[in-house]
């Protein structure tokens, strides 16, 4: 399944997956191996960490568009799924499941994590690694969304952790 390619100019914020929001901060010109290749220069929002991404293999790793309205009604119904089932996995063979998720770049997935390792932590308590992993996955989740809709984290953080609540 070939990803569809997404032009990014400068100033564009795309996702990474894995590592977040980024901006796209320039767009430039390198001689690889004899190759001339156009990259596109990230900013990641949260660690003002620089990655290059060649602009040809872009899709191919993942980067794509901040999600769209659609995309965050789904994935609050996602969030708000009662599904749970791995009471006789090893926290490890979990913590891997997970982070495979968590590498997919998809934020469906990343979502699903999420709700898991919440409904997880309300029935026994988590490991350092399953903890981490939560964190990583709620800001995944909180800054793309308060970057597609231009709230700020904490607003999101609030109406997500309201689901978990009332849930």
């Amino acid at each position: 399944m070939q990803a569809e390619q997404h032009e990014f100019k400068v100033g564009d914020k795309a996702v990474y997956p894995a590592q977040g929001v980024a901006e796209v901060v320039s767009i430039e010109e390198k001689d690889i191996a004899g190759n001339r290749q156009q990259f596109y220069v990230l900013k990641i929002l949260d660690t003002d960490r620089k990655i290059m991404v060649p602009v040809s293999n872009a899709s191919n790793v993942g980067l794509r568009p901040p999600i769209s309205e659609s995309d965050i009604r789904e994935i609050f119904v996602i969030l708000k799924e009662q599904t749970i089932a791995f009471d006789n996995q090893t926290w490890n063979r979990r913590y891997r499941g997970f982070m495979d998720k968590i590498k997919t770049g998809s934020v469906f997935d990343v979502a699903e994590v999420m709700r898991d390792l919440y409904r997880l932590k309300a029935e026994k308590s988590l490991s350092f690694g399953e903890r981490k992993m939560l964190e990583t996955a709620r800001n995944l989740i909180v800054k793309e969304i308060a970057v597609a809709r231009h709230k700020s984290e904490e607003k999101v953080q609030a109406e997500i952790e309201k689901i978990f609540e009332t849930n």
